[in-house]
This record gives C-alpha cells, structure tokens and sequence, in this order.
C-alpha cells in the first residue's frame, strides 16, 4: 500500500458516503480544544490575580485530558461512539459549569483543581472516535492516509486559533464567556457526532473480542515504540512553548511571543500538507525516529538565533519557521502508525494513548524548560530540546523492529485427520496438520 497521497485522496476522503456530518461536527467539537484550556487559565488569573492558582488549574485540566482521553478511548472501542460521548458531553457540561461557579467563587485552590481535573477527564473523545471512524469509512489506502493527515492538519489549526479565539474573549464583559462559548462548542459538536448516522452504526465489540487484554492498546511492543515517540514529540515541543516567550519577554517585546509560536504552527500546517502527499522517508518504522530526531535538530538551531542575536526576534521568527515543519508530518505519521501498531479492536483508545504521551510530554517539557530558563537562559533551553529529542528519538530508532503488524489471527482451526487437513476459517484455506505450529496457537481447537 502506498504511503503517500494526493488532492484528489483528500476530496475522495471528506466526500466518502457518511462522512459529511461527522466532519462537520467533529470540526465543532475540536475547534475549542485548545481555546478551552487557556480560557480557563485567563479566567482564573483574571478572577484570583495569581498566576499560581492559575498555572495548578490550568495543569490540572491537562491531566484530566491526559487521563480520560485514554478511559473513554478503550470504552468506545468496547461499546461504540454513540452512548459513551453523549454522557461524557452530560457530565462533561456539569462539571464545566461547576467550575465556573467555583473560579467566581474563588473556591479554595483544591476544589478548582479537582473541578479542573473532572472536566478534562470528561471532555469527550470526540478527536480519537473521529480518527477511528475513518477506518470504517474507507479502505486502506490513499484516501484514507489522506484522511489521517487531514485529521493531524485540522488539530494543528486549532490549536494556533484557539488561544487567539481565546483572547478575542477576554474583551467581552465577563472574563468566562470564553469558557462557556468553548465549552458550549464542543458540547453540540459531540452530541452532533455522536447522533450522526455513520457514527451510530458503529456496532459494539463483542467481549473477548480482540483487544481485550489488561494492557489494553499497550498490549504490543509497537503501541509502546509509538508512545515514545509521541513522548518525545510532546517534550521538545513544550521546551520551545516555554523558551520562546522567554527570548520574547527579554528583547522587550512579552506580547509577541505567542505570535511566534503561531508562525512555527503555521509553518508546520503549510509543509505537513505538502508532506502528506509525499511522504518520508518512505518506511514507517524508520520515519518515526527520523522525524523526531530532525525535529530535535531543528529546535536546536534556535540556540543560534537567540545567542547571537537575542532581541532580534524577527530572525529567530525566520528560523522557528523552518523548525516548525516537522510538527505536523510527525502528528501525522503517529496517526498512521496506529493501524499498524495497535492490537486490533484498540484504535480509540490508542490515540488516546498519543494524545495522554503528548500531553504528559509537553507537561515535562514546559516545567524543565522553566527551570532551564530561569538558571540558564533560553539559549540552553532550546539546546536541551535537542538532546531530549534526540535522546527519545534514538530510543525509538533501536526500537523500530517493533513497528509492524502483528500476524493475523486465527480464531479457529478446524483440524480434519482423516484428510491429513485442517481448516482456517479466518484465512479461508486447508493448512496441513503438520503446518498447524506455523500459525498462532490460539483458538486452534480438534
């Protein structure tokens, strides 16, 4: 199967019969995924005057995210789309609204934590149902390639007009309306997905289905290669998010700093389109570790920039646009490798996994990259990225014989010896008695 895709598989894909309305919805529910975080983080400061107490609710959303994303994940892979998104959206807009009550309030900085961390574990997956659906939709192949690129593409928009919807909200009267008008997005694109006919014929798995394993999605070598490499992703990215403001703040100019770090999002939206329809290198396995280690070298170069020039911050803009090139390439190879390195039956709950790596990635990034700043500037910040993601990247490389498929399974042999044959049903053919240990063991039954 080729790797790469053309125009014409991204037409084929958002065309395909019953993906109008999903995408759409899905396009609603995403659209404040980033906006919701940091107006919740604007309004907290805003209401308590601390960036403290902002910075622990703001985190705590994070985890919250980190952890639901995976526990909704494994249970629509068990039970389908339908149910499980639409309770997530009830408790979800519950625990919202709490918050909110709470941030007026000025509730004591445990219970906005706790309030914080429920209504991200509760934001419903509405990102991994869609990147799952995909796989019911098309056949493997192009489009469907396509498919996952435009996935990986339209997150990475969101997340640069998130924070920007975000502030647009801050010259409202209130201070929450962001929050709420977020919240209340997401909230009708989920119930919207969910109650889509495409997602509604999303049939339940039966249990002891494929996939059911403790370890759930983590069940193969490959799943675990591929979270590492989300890892690594998220880390690199989470040194430059606290780095660049940083070099900003320090030339004088606070204020441009997240405009900065849209330029590289921009950048990385621009070639990750181009790069989908031309992937490489051409080989997954190999890919993965290739592109996190170039990204790493990539956000290494800025070391130059802002130690031979820190406050001209129109030449480290030049430079983060070259470095920003790998950030969707990579998101949407990580995507592809899930079809690959899943065990079968897992593929929510696995890009749930992606998004819980990298945010648990970009957590250890920003609170490292914080302590490197402040002892030795963002120069060696951005030095540090570097090693990180080179480090993980060659981790990845030596762990690259994991990323393949796992041989197809055999539910039940039917063994004939009087014919000397028995009979797969799975592979559809007579396998000799004697060839019977060449396949998987389990389900084989006289």
């Amino acid at each position: 199967m080729s790797n790469n895709a053309s125009l014409a598989d991204y037409r084929t894909a958002l065309t395909a019969p019953g993906a109008g309305l999903p995408v759409l919805c899905s396009l609603l529910a995403r659209l404040p995924v980033a906006m919701i975080g940091f107006s919740v983080l604007l309004y907290t400061q805003h209401v308590t005057g601390t960036f403290a107490i902002a910075g622990v609710v703001g985190a705590g959303l994070l985890i919250g995210v980190a952890v639901g994303s995976v526990v909704q994940g494994r249970i629509i892979d068990r039970f389908g789309p339908t149910w499980p998104i639409l309770l997530a959206t009830v408790v979800f807009t519950a625990a919202i609204i709490s918050l909110v009550l709470a941030i007026e309030q000025v509730a004591p900085t445990a219970l906005l934590l706790a309030l914080a961390v429920s209504s991200g574990m509760t934001q419903p997956s509405v990102s991994p149902a869609a990147r799952s659906l995909w796989a019911r939709l098309l056949p493997p192949g192009n489009a469907r390639n396509a498919a996952y690129a435009y996935e990986a593409i339209s997150m990475e928009v969101f997340f640069i007009l998130g924070p920007g919807f975000a502030g647009l909200m801050l010259l409202t009267p209130w201070p929450g309306s962001g929050v709420v008008a977020g919240a209340a997005c997401m909230a009708l694109g989920s119930v919207g997905f969910a109650l889509s006919p495409a997602t509604r014929a999303w049939r339940a798995r039966p249990a002891g289905a494929h996939g059911g394993s403790v370890m759930g999605a983590l069940g193969t070598a490959g799943m675990r290669t591929l979270v590492i490499a989300v890892l690594g992703f998220g880390v690199v990215i989470g040194f430059v998010e606290v780095a660049v403001p940083a070099v900003a703040t320090r030339a004088g100019e606070p204020t441009i700093g997240g405009l900065l770090l849209s330029v590289w999002s921009l950048s990385s939206v621009l070639f990750g389109l181009g790069y989908s329809l031309r992937p490489w290198p051409r080989s997954l396995p190999v890919r993965l570790p290739v592109l996190l280690g170039g990204f790493g070298v990539l956000v290494g170069t800025l070391f130059l920039p802002t130690s031979l020039a820190p406050t001209s911050l129109l030449l480290l803009a030049g430079c983060m646009v070259i470095a920003g090139a790998l950030i969707t390439p990579q998101a949407t190879s990580h995507s592809t490798a899930i079809d690959v390195v899943a065990p079968e039956g897992t593929a929510t709950e696995a890009f749930g996994w992606v998004i819980t790596a990298a945010t648990f990635g970009l957590s250890i990034g920003h609170s490292t990259s914080g302590f490197v700043v402040e002892r030795f500037g963002p120069p060696v910040s951005f030095l540090a990225a570097a090693c990180c993601g080179l480090a993980l990247a060659a981790l990845v490389w030596a762990r690259r014989h994991t990323v393949r498929a796992s041989a197809p399974p055999v539910e039940v042999v039917e063994l004939r010896a009087d014919a000397g044959l028995g009979r797969s049903p799975e592979l559809g053919v007579d396998v000799g008695i004697d060839e019977l240990d060449d396949l998987p063991r389990a389900g084989v039954r006289p």
